[in-house]
């Protein structure tokens, strides 16, 4: 049994799946009409139009029901990015390209990587009280730093499970990787900049950061 609320359905048993269908169909049909009605395939006009009424539609609320990478996950993971893979190939003289010199070419990320990099800057607001909820969700280590796992006293594996995939959870190996300097930035445009620093600083090396999922997806 499924409800949809503030625009995002969720069932019963508090799995997200039904909304995530919900976001395909609704971007495919906006890729459609786009693909009807639109004659200029121009880089830089298919861009704006993408950010601006395609993407938003995977993105609403993503943080209460954005997959972890695990295994299980990584069907609909790559069905979510089949919506970015296919519009990327409606643009002038880039279609052909492997979809990763679609992406760098129009300055884009998977939308794997976003995904993560939205819970990391959710997380950064909820631990520096820039957002006025989330104040119980972590469990900090002495430092106030990194984020501790939070066990959870149940006999209900189905609860063990959900909780596995909820944002503390999730974004915790991630979050521990990043070095004060990110984790200490002063307001949020600071923290997407330093992580950015970071993320150009250690674009190659293999520690399994944020970013590495879109090697992953690619």
């Amino acid at each position: 049994q499924s409800e949809k609320d503030l625009g995002v359905v969720v069932n019963n048993q508090l799995k997200w799946n039904d909304n995530i269908n919900s976001c395909i169909k609704d971007a495919n049909r906006m890729i459609a009409w786009v693909t009807r009605n639109m004659l200029n395939r121009d880089p830089a006009i298919l861009t704006r139009i993408y950010k601006t009424i395609i993407r938003p539609k995977l993105e609403y609320c993503v943080q209460i029901w954005n997959r972890s990478t695990c295994h299980g996950n990584w069907s609909t993971i790559l069905e979510l990015e089949s919506i970015q893979r296919r519009f990327t190939r409606l643009v002038n003289d880039i279609g052909l390209l492997p979809y990763s010199e679609r992406l760098r070419k129009l300055n884009l990320t998977t939308l794997g990587e976003r995904r993560l990099r939205g819970d990391l800057i959710e997380t950064y607001k909820i631990l520096n009280d820039k957002v006025q909820y989330g104040e119980n969700l972590f469990r900090l280590g002495r430092s106030g730093k990194n984020i501790l796992h939070r066990s959870v006293k149940s006999n209900d594996s189905d609860i063990c499970k959900l909780r596995a995939h909820f944002l503390p959870e999730r974004v915790r190996n991630y979050w521990n990787k990043l070095p004060n300097y990110v984790k200490s930035s002063n307001d949020v445009n600071s923290f997407k900049s330093n992580l950015e620093v970071f993320k150009n600083e250690c674009l190659h090396e293999n520690d399994n950061n944020y970013w590495h999922v879109s090697k992953l997806i690619l």
